[in-house]
């Protein structure tokens, strides 16, 4: 009887240390993605500081958001395929090696186009680790979990809105933007560490080969959910990046101004990851279109309300809690269009999202230099009433 109970007080403690150790797993990939996300969108916070630095226009400026997110779409599919026989544990310590690298080199640029070969090396790792690290719950923890896993994981994307942008944007406007991108270099460097100590080793469970990708293109789920992602992040990044030469120009904000709304932001994003995460589970479709349409709302009456402070920061409310649930509603279209190929639905969504990332803060670009922050809000909030449509579209023929 003894033996019985301490062989159960022995599997329960050993049950015990398994889930502390598949959560902390779990949390390292977490922090993982919130230092790329952090690293890839703190330009946006400290736009008119590099760009003044360097004697280049906001459009211009714009460019360290374009390069990571064509670069991250084509290294998604590549980078993926070439090491899909590589233990996946050491694949995700290489890339957040190199994103520490890249931070620590746009600190010490000297010029702009240093800035943007930093900015190259940030999108080799976004596309590597995102396509990796975006479906690697179920192989941390029990299957009960994984959908609580997976909300945990996702909830790196507001989190690195709320903390990683207007804290970023805090210690530029402290110290030097210099510094924000020394601290980013640290925090990677602390992640590598994490990810070596905590994750067990991941050997390829399928090899994601090019074929298999395109198979997944022809599908017609996969091309509505490629459609959807497109016009919604062409009109968030659109117009999100230059949300900080808009909060100067129009609502004629503080820097302290700015960095307690992109907190605001970002808090409202955090709901909106983890409710649109719970309503995306049976209802991806309709959930989406729902954040889209908030997306549309928000940046479509933002030249007119948005001449106030209060309107400014209640529709940055409103956009915060949309964009929060975006990144999951995807993830979640794109896996439910192929469960057969958990690794492969990750690779297109990475590569689509990052890829548009790009071409919208590129757009944006030209139409801030070209017009003005106001009009670039107008396209973002057009374009997502698109993407409203073909939700609904596809709602209409596939049902949720």
């Amino acid at each position: 009887m003894l033996t019985d109970t301490a062989t159960s007080a022995g599997t329960t403690e050993s049950a015990r240390r398994s889930a502390v150790t598949s959560w902390l797993a779990v949390v390292s990939v977490m922090m993982g993605i919130f230092s790329i996300v952090t690293t890839e969108i703190l330009p946006i916070g400290l736009l008119t500081s590099i760009g003044s630095s360097f004697t280049v226009s906001d459009g211009m400026a714009g460019l360290m958001m374009t390069m990571p997110g064509f670069l991250a779409a084509l290294s998604a599919p590549l980078v993926t395929v070439a090491t899909a026989r590589i233990d996946r544990r050491l694949m995700l310590c290489a890339f957040i090696l190199l994103l520490a690298m890249a931070n620590f080199l746009a600190a010490a640029a000297s010029s702009y186009w240093l800035v943007l070969v930093s900015r190259v090396m940030v999108g080799i790792t976004i596309g590597g680790f995102w396509s990796i690290a975006a479906g690697l719950a179920s192989r941390l923890v029990p299957v009960d979990w994984v959908g609580r896993a997976t909300g945990v994981i996702f909830s790196s994307v507001p989190l690195g809105s709320v903390l990683g942008v207007p804290l970023g944007t805090f210690i530029g406007d402290a110290t030097t933007w210099r510094m924000a991108f020394v601290v980013m270099g640290v925090l990677a460097v602390a992640v590598f560490i994490a990810l070596l100590v905590v994750l067990p080793p991941l050997p390829p469970e399928q090899a994601t080969r090019l074929t298999v990708l395109g198979g997944m293109l022809r599908s017609v789920h996969t091309r509505f959910a490629l459609a959807a992602t497109f016009l919604v992040v062409l009109a968030h990044f659109g117009a999100y990046t230059y949300i900080n030469p808009f909060l100067e120009q129009v609502t004629g904000a503080s820097s302290g101004l700015i960095t307690v709304s992109l907190f605001i932001y970002g808090a409202a994003g955090i709901v909106g990851n983890f409710v649109g995460g719970s309503r995306a589970a049976r209802y991806p479709r309709a959930t989406f279109a729902v954040a889209a349409a908030m997306i549309s709302a928000a940046t479509l009456l933002l030249p007119v309300l948005g001449q106030w402070r209060a309107g400014a920061i209640a529709l940055l409310a409103v956009w915060g809690m949309a964009y929060g649930a975006v990144p999951v509603c995807s993830q979640t279209w794109f896996a439910k269009a192929a469960p057969h190929a958990v690794e492969a639905s990750s690779v297109v969504f990475t590569a689509s999202f990052q890829a548009t990332l790009s071409m919208g803060a590129l757009v944006g670009g030209v139409i801030v230099d070209q017009s003005s922050v106001s009009t670039v809000m107008t396209f973002g909030g057009v374009t997502a009433v698109l993407m409203v449509l073909v939700a609904w579209r596809s709602r209409l023929i596939h049902g949720k």
